[in-house]
């Protein structure tokens, strides 16, 4: 059978494109702005791609065009579809029916740490010796893949709210059906879909609905907003982490990386590894208690942690040049922004962290969270931003250190490369591909004669 994808390079598509490639379809898609790492995975499985969406590359004899969200009336391809009509699907509804619907389904859904608690669970069930199947909306270093067919019964899942398609406005996750299901946290996001926070409590609820009653959910126990989801009626066995919950740690190293896992207040064992901030610990803790419920003895799941390796794009180091250290981050909501930076800050002290913002969301773009900025952004020394549409200058007159806003990336550039000292740690937050600022950065630091804390360099000072 042959399936044509539209939206290919994003990152639930291109983990679409490969399982629909590793369950025998033969796959062709179409996409625009494809990047790393997506674009690299799809070509790494010699899955062909179309940088435009133009009509005459959809075979009229395809047996599924698989549309994916950012995909809406007025595309040429999808219009051509339509009008020849074309069977199509979306890809929730997609992996649904071809990958899912007879296996145990292990779902990560939240605001918060899905790509890395999906990771961390995928991981300890490989460490077990399962062969789990997997989607994950990055790319986890422990398998260098986003998606995998794996083999029956186990699939572990990021579990998104966001809309499925342009046809079908309920959220991923209704379509995916899990036995076991993790609700990391809850907060507003995605303003272009959901209109306020009780909009998103509702698809949460949904969710929770399609749960069965010898499935679990595993819920983070200190979250105000998910027990309010769970009180709308819940039909399965709930476990608990975090605060006050059945499954909690407590930090040997502040920056989180040591901690003890307590099970019911028994102490199981201690862990220690490369991921930084309380956040992580409590993703941790979702994937240890999901994991039990794949047959994972805990005691294997502890032993799996040190060997994780966390998912590109989360605190990634991407070069040090001169004694500064320049990071790659995905974070976007005020809430993960300030979980990195006090994770970072925990583990480096009092050496400076320079963020460099990009508002790429459409909630950050349209200015929704601008009022959580200035706490979101409590560890950094200096905050650099791309200029957003709305009036940024005006949050940035509460902040108490440097900040400094630009129109384009080489702006930003110029200044970091005659500003920073080493030792210094440069934070590169953005959800998107930022036009490659970090290597663009990284050969300036190069070309220019390592710093001292002599030179004259130090225009971030007030």
């Amino acid at each position: 059978m042959r399936v044509h994808i539209l939206g290919i390079a994003g990152t639930f598509m291109a983990g679409i494109a490969v399982l629909a490639k590793e369950a025998g379809f033969e796959v062709v898609g179409a996409d625009v702005n494809v990047y790393p790492p997506m674009s690299t995975m799809l070509e790494s499985y010699g899955i062909p791609f179309f940088n435009e969406y133009r009509v005459e590359d959809i075979d009229l004899n395809v047996d599924y065009v698989i549309v994916g969200n950012v995909i809406s009336r007025g595309n040429p391809a999808m219009e051509y579809v339509l009008d020849q009509r074309l069977p199509y699907i979306s890809g929730p509804s997609f992996l649904f029916q071809h990958i899912l619907q007879k296996r145990h389904v292990l779902a990560v859904a939240g605001t918060h740490g899905k790509t890395t608690t999906t990771s961390l669970l995928t991981w300890i069930l490989a460490y077990a010796g399962k062969n789990p199947g997997f989607l994950i909306g990055g790319v986890p270093e422990n398998f260098g893949v986003s998606a995998r067919i794996g083999a029956d019964p186990y699939f572990v899942i990021e579990a998104d709210e966001y809309d499925s398609a342009f046809f079908d406005k309920r959220s991923k996750f209704i379509h995916y059906h899990p036995k076991t299901l993790i609700l990391n946290n809850l907060e507003f996001d995605h303003a272009d879909i959901f209109p306020h926070l009780d909009a998103i409590k509702q698809q949460f609820h949904y969710l929770v609905r399609t749960v069965p009653r010898n499935g679990v959910i595993i819920q983070n126990a200190h979250d105000r907003h998910l027990k309010e989801v769970l009180e709308k009626g819940v039909w399965s066995n709930v476990v608990t982490f975090g605060d006050g919950g059945e499954w909690r740690a407590a930090l040997l190293e502040a920056d989180g990386s040591h901690f003890s896992v307590f099970h019911q207040e028994k102490c199981l064992g201690n862990v220690r590894w490369d991921l930084l901030g309380m956040h992580n610990v409590e993703n941790a803790l979702a994937a240890i208690a999901a994991s039990t419920y794949a047959d994972v003895l805990p005691q294997t799941a502890l032993e799996a942690l040190p060997l994780f390796k966390n998912v590109k794009r989360r605190l990634e180091v991407k070069g040090v040049i001169g004694g500064v250290t320049v990071y790659d981050d995905f974070a976007h909501h005020p809430t993960a922004i300030e979980k990195t930076l006090s994770g970072l800050r925990a583990k480096i002290g009092s050496s400076r962290i320079v963020v460099v913002l990009e508002f790429g969301s459409y909630t950050m773009r349209t200015g929704v969270h601008k009022h959580a900025l200035k706490e979101a952004l409590v560890s950094a020394d200096v905050v650099v931003c791309k200029r957003p549409s709305w009036d940024l200058e005006s949050v940035f007159q509460t902040f108490s250190q440097s900040t400094a806003l630009f129109d384009n990336v080489e702006e930003i550039v110029g200044y970091l490369g005659q500003g920073l000292y080493p030792g210094d740690h440069v934070v590169v937050m953005s959800n998107s591909g930022f036009e490659g600022i970090h290597q663009k950065l990284l050969g300036t630091l190069r070309a220019l004669t390592q710093p001292s804390p002599t030179d004259k360099f130090a225009i971030f000072d007030e």
